[in-house]
Formats: structure tokens, C-alpha cells, sequence
């Protein structure tokens, strides 16, 4: 997000514009400039903010398998992100869904360069929408609300842009170095800013860059110190990058949260006026991933929503129609974990009794409680699931 925003934006990594408030992930006003700031382990601390009770979750008891994620042509696979198109647009169609694979044909991590576009039924056969070097371990994808598509490539070390016809436009490079995760800031108001986020398992940043025409043409490490450790499908840092894009004050401004999962230290951060930083290290986790300096609290600063169990090594992210965030669990077994905005834990569920971790990407859908689903990827046999009501 940046100063102002542009004609039309982006929306990237799991693309969900949240239809009720998920919180403002405020800070005290009380809170001085370059001070620290704190949560207790459990849930709450200074992100106290008004959120649903209801579990959805629990209300996601069928699950259904989309179709499969191996590209058609190279057979690459390990399905990793996922993003929705929110308009019809060049070879993309409105409602459908784009996945990222990880691996190559044989199974090597971080060796798949492939962007499979697929439909949101059952059955569906995947599509290539682009296959390229420059995104090789590809493992976030975004999708603008009409102009492009962002593809992270963790071996690669860039995010590349592609218009709606899968033609490269821009490399986005230092200081991005070893991409995690991407996601898109689209509040939807004229007028409104608008970036997109990237986590990097390398330093541990949260890098943002202008995903319009004008203004920021490069990368910025905002947000710095986060723990990373591991590679390949072990690597583990700054992930989830959901950004709630619920309208508050009477429609005329945005919630402008960004979340992000701590896979390190289990946590789940609140970044309140996300679109407000601007220079690097504006806010800067201190070790342990608890307490954050913000350099311009006034303007942004960052909050513990939730850490600790249930939270295990947290891979994915998303975000619910009521402003909930479910996360994946990358260690012990393949559970989802649902924690309200204010850091109530309100359901898990495991998928599987496997001992491997297989889920890496989720993506929310829907505008009410009573039609929220949840999609998810599947390394086991290479595929979207769909959680359904």
C-alpha cells in the first residue's frame, strides 16, 4: 500500500475482501514513539479489537477435492498458495482459482516454475497459466482486480509480474531475496493505497512494492526481524500476508489490518494502517516475536493477536468473510486452527492423520457465515481441497 491509490489494484497471494469487520487492529494512543510494545502469550494484548465469536470452522464439515494441481505440460506439482480471480480478464475467469507448484515432475522442492490456473468444481483439470524460470519454487501467487498477476519464487529469489495474458511485465528483486509468501493490500476505494506484501524467508522482512502505475516503483523492507529458520517445504518465517479489506466508518474508509503468521515463534500479527509505512524498518520484531518498535506508532504499528498452542509452526493463512483467521499448522499433523480477531481460539480441525505436513495454502470464500468455504492445497495427492457447509 502506499500514498494514494491508482485507478485499479491488485489483489495477490490468498485475494479475499472480507465483508465484515475484522478489527482495526488499533494501537493505544497512549504508546510513545520508538517505544515497545507487548502481548500476553495467550491472546489479546494491545489488538484489542471487536470481533465475530462465531466459529465457521466447525461449520466446514465436508470436504470435497477440487481436482488436481500437476501442470499438464511439464509436470511440475507440490501445490503451494492460492488466489482467486475476482474479474474476468485475459485468460482469467472470474471465480476461478490460480495455485502455485513448488515441485518439479520428479519431486524436487523449490524446482517447480508453474502457475495452474482451475476451476472451483469438482473435477476440474488444471490449465497453465504461466511456466517460467523466473519463478522457480513458486510459492505465492497474486492476482490483480484487472491488470496483472505476481508470482513469488522462493529459489529465485524474485516476485515476477505477468499481465492477464501470462506475458512478463516487471522482475521485482532486492530487497527481496528469498520470497516466501505474497499478498495484496486492495481496499476497493477510489483513491485508496495499495501494495503488495511479501514475506522472505531469507531476513525475515516483510517487503512491500507499489502494485500500481505511479508512485513506489521499489521494493521496501517495512518490516524487519522476524525469525526464519529451515528451506525447501521446512522453511519457515513471515507467511500468510492477509490483509482485511472490510469497509468501517460508515463505508468511507477501510480496516487496513495486515496479518501475518510468525512460523518461528507461533504467533498471528495484527499491522494496523498497513498502507501507512512507507521507509525500510519502520517496524521492527524483536526477538521472540512478541514486542515490535514502531518508528511512526502514530501512523502504524503492529500487535500480537494470538501466540502460542494451538498454533504450531503456522505455514498459510486466510481470512473469513467475518474478519476470522484460520491458520495451517506446518508440524504435528495437518490441523487448521480458527482464532477470532481478538485472539480467541474458537475451533481446530485436522484434515488427516498424517504425520507429514501437506497443507500450504488456503484461501477463503464467500460474503455471509451461512456461505463461507474454505479451500485448501494437498502435497499428499497433489490437489485443491474444498471445505464446505
Amino acid at each position: 500500500m502506499f500514498f494514494q491509490k491508482y485507478p485499479t489494484l491488485i489483489a495477490v497471494g490468498a485475494i479475499l475482501a472480507a465483508s465484515a469487520c475484522g478489527g482495526s487492529g488499533a494501537v493505544p494512543s497512549s504508546v510513545g514513539a520508538n517505544s515497545t510494545l507487548s502481548a500476553p502469550s495467550s491472546a489479546g494484548g494491545s489488538h484489542v479489537v471487536p470481533s465475530d465469536s462465531t466459529s465457521i470452522l466447525n461449520k466446514l464439515t465436508k470436504d470435497v477435492v477440487i481436482g488436481s494441481t500437476v501442470d499438464p505440460g511439464n509436470g511440475d506439482m507440490g501445490p503451494r498458495a492460492l488466489s482467486l480471480v475476482p474479474l474476468t480478464f485475459g485468460v482469467l475467469t472470474k471465480g476461478e482459482l490460480l495455485v502455485c507448484n513448488f515441485e518439479d515432475s520428479s519431486g524436487t522442492a523449490g524446482n517447480g516454475t508453474t502457475v495452474e490456473i482451475l476451476k472451483p468444481t469438482t473435477g476440474a483439470k488444471p490449465t497453465t497459466f504461466v511456466q517460467s524460470s523466473q519463478i522457480q519454487g513458486c510459492n505465492g501467487d497474486a492476482i490483480s482486480s484487472g491488470d496483472a498477476v505476481f508470482g513469488a519464487g522462493m529459489s529465485s529469489g524474485v516476485v515476477e509480474k505477468y499481465s492477464e495474458k501470462a506475458k512478463p511485465i516487471k522482475t521485482y528483486g532486492s530487497p527481496i531475496a528469498e520470497p516466501l509468501d505474497d499478498g495484496d493490500a486492495d481496499c476497493s476505494l477510489p483513491y485508496a493505497p495499495e501494495k503488495v506484501y511479501v514475506g522472505d524467508a531469507k531476513t525475515g522482512s516483510v517487503v512491500n512494492f507499489a502494485a500500481g502505475l505511479y508512485g513506489q516503483k521499489n521494493p521496501v523492507a517495512v518490516i524487519t526481524g522476524f525469525a526464519v529458520s529451515g528451506s525447501g517445504w521446512n522453511a519457515l518465517g513471515p507467511v500468510g500476508m492477509q490483509y482485511n479489506a472490510a469497509l468501517i466508518n460508515h463505508g468511507h474508509k477501510c480496516n487496513d489490518t495486515l496479518y501475518i503468521a510468525d512460523g518461528v515463534d507461533n504467533t498471528l500479527v495484527a499491522v494496523s494502517k498497513v498502507s501507512n509505512l512507507l521507509t525500510t524498518g519502520e517496524i521492527k520484531v524483536l526477538p521472540g516475536g512478541k514486542k515490535f518498535k514502531c518508528k511512526q506508532k502514530r501512523f502504524s504499528c503492529a500487535s500480537v493477536v494470538y501466540s502460542g498452542s494451538p498454533l504450531n509452526a503456522p505455514v498459510a493463512l486466510a481470512i473469513l468473510p467475518n474478519g476470522n483467521l484460520v491458520a495451517a499448522n506446518g508440524a504435528g499433523g495437518n490441523t487448521l486452527v480458527e482464532i477470532s480477531a481478538a485472539g480467541a481460539v474458537l475451533a481446530t480441525k485436522t484434515l488427516n492423520t498424517d504425520s507429514s505436513q501437506e497443507v500450504y495454502g488456503l484461501l477463503a470464500t464467500g460474503k455471509t457465515d451461512s456461505n463461507t468455504a474454505l479451500f485448501y492445497t494437498d502435497t499428499k495427492d497433489n490437489s485443491v481441497h474444498e471445505l464446505e457447509q
